[in-house]
């Protein structure tokens, strides 16, 4: 009764079948090491379907009620385990190193006598990512797969545009190092964003950040800080590689404020290229949106009644749903990107105007970088801890090393839905140096609102400047479902910096962890016929 509660209490819907639970299961991994898993399993269905979670956030309390007791209440059995070296599981957590573990598992599962030949996975972020961690090699037990807020490969959310997610990756290390029983799992959610926040206003180098957030050394964090995009580290943790070998039904869910979507997305397109069919919904959401993790519950178990008992009827007709943010509204599309969508150029202009008319000719506009006092940021893509990612961006646009570019007012709606990109000219006096695209929905009482964003990380030679010393850089926003109103404008914000979203950049081309030495960047913003800067927006008319 009390788990029932529970689920209802979460604003999870109950089912109508009687829940058993057992706890302290062991899964014997391939190195011997003992991990430990709770079965719950509805009471009146023999041989039910299972649905597999695999977590290192624990396997009692919250996660137990929405991915135990809310399956097995509706009729499937559900096995969630705590991965190693956490809430008894044996060995020591190696953060994104998951296949073995969870083959071993799934062969495990199979194995006993209570397994009904079919499974699915289950699971949000780490327990999505662990999903695809084994999806290409799990076999044809495996029947389905509903994935929240994650990615194949988590090497472009640490390294975004080349820079390094600061904020969320010493979040989520303070996140995992203490979250190894029930009771501090009740806080930590809540204190890790404030340590880490705390942490990256200290003025120490990043090097030291993670202990004093953590209170110790973390090797992962240590690890992300000399290992880039482009090194051997990332080739057994990438599992984007095998997506288009998933053959297991896809249910996948995101959020426009979600710092995982960009690849996610880049998931969805790879099993669409290798003829899948996966479902896709995208709300506006951020990354620990509780709105969404409630949502994705009743989502996964009409995507598991249909590809493990045959029942389809709660399905959607459409693949595709999106939440049109300015619109307040939901769509339903057949792919993404959407039907009739088309990219329009829009140019930066000199006084500070956005059209998309081509520019004149005209000085470029310049401002100056100080890594001593990077530029801030409000709102946007973040692990925890921020509630309302769209934010009022006045305050960080009255600053001189932010440059905006504002449109007229907009005559009719205008409505963007897919990927959007922006195209810089710029001259730096720094080789190294750092680049942020900001698109922003201005309301007719002034206030700026943020949509979508990306970064840059500039390094000699990439990309290779002109005869004047002017590059062109191609940066990669997150995408985007938004209305624009009659009576506002667009506006495009330029910087070059983020912190502490994104780490500041030295200008040195010290490695960032140990870096102390700080450049000041000079920086122009060219908006001319030969160097015609860019927002590229997906409008669908």
């Amino acid at each position: 009764m009390m788990r029932r509660l529970g689920v209802t209490a979460l604003g999870l819907r109950n089912g109508p079948h009687r829940v058993t639970v057992e706890r302290d299961l062991e899964v014997p991994a391939a190195d011997g090491v003992t991990l430990l898993a709770d079965r719950y399993a509805p009471a009146d269905v023999e041989g039910a379907p299972t649905v597999l979670v695999r977590s290192p956030y624990g396997r009692r309390g919250p996660f137990g009620l929405m991915c135990g007791q809310a399956f097995a209440s509706h009729g499937f059995q559900a096995v969630v385990q705590s991965v190693r070296g956490g809430f008894g599981s044996g060995g020591v957590f190696e953060a994104l190193d998951e296949r073995e573990d969870g083959l071993a598992t799934i062969e495990w599962l199979k194995s006993q006598p209570w397994f009904g030949g079919t499974f699915a996975m289950h699971g949000p972020s780490y327990l999505g990512y662990v999903q695809w961690a084994v999806a290409a090699e799990a076999g044809p037990a495996l029947r389905a797969l509903s994935m929240q807020v994650t990615a194949s490969t988590f090497r472009e959310a640490v390294h975004v545009g080349g820079t390094f997610a600061l904020e969320s990756t010493l979040i989520w290390v303070d996140l995992t190092a203490r979250m190894k029983n029930s009771l501090s799992g009740l806080t930590t959610g809540i204190m890790s964003p404030r340590r880490a926040r705390r942490a990256t206003l200290s003025g120490k180098p990043i090097a030291e950040l993670d202990r004093l957030a953590t209170g110790e050394q973390q090797r992962f964090f240590q690890e992300l800080l000399v290992n880039g995009p482009d090194t051997s580290f990332w080739d057994k943790r990438d599992f984007s590689p095998t997506v288009s070998r998933v053959t297991a039904p896809v249910n996948m869910t995101g959020g426009w404020y979600d710092i995982f979507l960009p690849w996610q997305m880049r998931d969805y397109a790879a099993l669409r290229a290798a003829g899948r069919r996966p479902y896709l919904t995208i709300g506006p959401w951020f990354h620990a949106d509780q709105r969404m993790m409630r949502r994705s519950v009743g989502d996964s178990i009409a995507w598991f009644r249909a590809h493990l008992l045959d029942d389809p009827s709660e399905l959607r007709e459409q693949p595709v749903r999106l939440y049109i943010t300015g619109a307040g509204e939901w769509r339903e599309f057949p792919d993404w990107p959407v039907p009739g969508m088309r990219e329009e150029r829009w140019h930066l202009q000199p006084a500070g105007a956005l059209s998309p008319d081509p520019p004149p000719e005209s000085e470029p506009d310049a401002y100056r970088y100080d890594p001593d006092h990077p530029t801030p940021f409000l709102g946007g893509p973040t692990l925890l801890g921020e509630t309302r990612p769209s934010t009022d961006q006045r305050r960080l646009e009255r600053r001189r090393d932010v440059l905006t570019y504002t449109s007229a007012v907009l005559d009719d709606d205008l409505e963007i839905i897919g990927p959007v990109t922006a195209d810089l000219y710029i001259r730096s006096n720094r080789e190294h140096t750092d680049f942020v695209v900001r698109l922003c929905d201005v309301t007719p009482d002034g206030e700026s609102l943020n949509l979508c964003e990306g970064m840059r990380r500039l390094v000699p030679g990439t990309p290779e400047p002109d005869e004047d010393g002017v590059r062109h850089v191609a940066v990669e926003l997150w995408p985007a479902g938004h209305r624009f109103r009659r009576g506002h404008r667009v506006r495009v914000q330029v910087a070059s910096g983020a912190y502490p979203r994104i780490a500041r950049n030295p200008g040195t081309g010290a490695p960032i962890g140990t870096a102390t030495e700080m450049l000041t960047a000079d920086q122009e913003i060219f908006h001319s016929p030969a160097h015609p800067s860019t927002i590229n927006l997906p409008v669908v008319r």
